[in-house]
């Protein structure tokens, strides 16, 4: 009879309208998937702007080699960056795979 009442209980404080509902959405959350994917494409495009730094040095169009390596080591930074990131949502994966319910 008590888990009744408590039941009861949970259902008044979950329709109650004065307490905003964590699940709803707004429209200015992004979903992970859409974050994901907006910061990998953040990344080769980083990727893409070193290379043609380089291809432009090597050529001899750009003689700035400051800002160039600027460049390579800033996509070699994000790189890394997002290899760890990936690291640890596998091994959150792995480890939630491996839970026993």
């Amino acid at each position: 009879m008590d888990s009744i009442k408590s039941l009861q209980n949970i259902q008044k404080v979950y329709n109650n309208p004065f307490i905003e509902k964590s699940n709803e959405r707004t429209d200015n959350t992004k979903s992970f998937g859409k974050m994901l994917t907006e910061t990998i494409k953040e990344v080769d495009s980083i990727h893409k702007e070193s290379d043609k730094m380089i291809n432009g040095l090597a050529s001899g169009q750009n003689t700035d080699i400051h800002n160039t390596m600027i460049a390579v080591e800033k996509a070699d930074i994000s790189f890394q960056l997002m290899m760890q990131i990936r690291n640890k949502l596998v091994s959150a994966y792995q480890e939630v795979y491996r839970m026993q319910i």
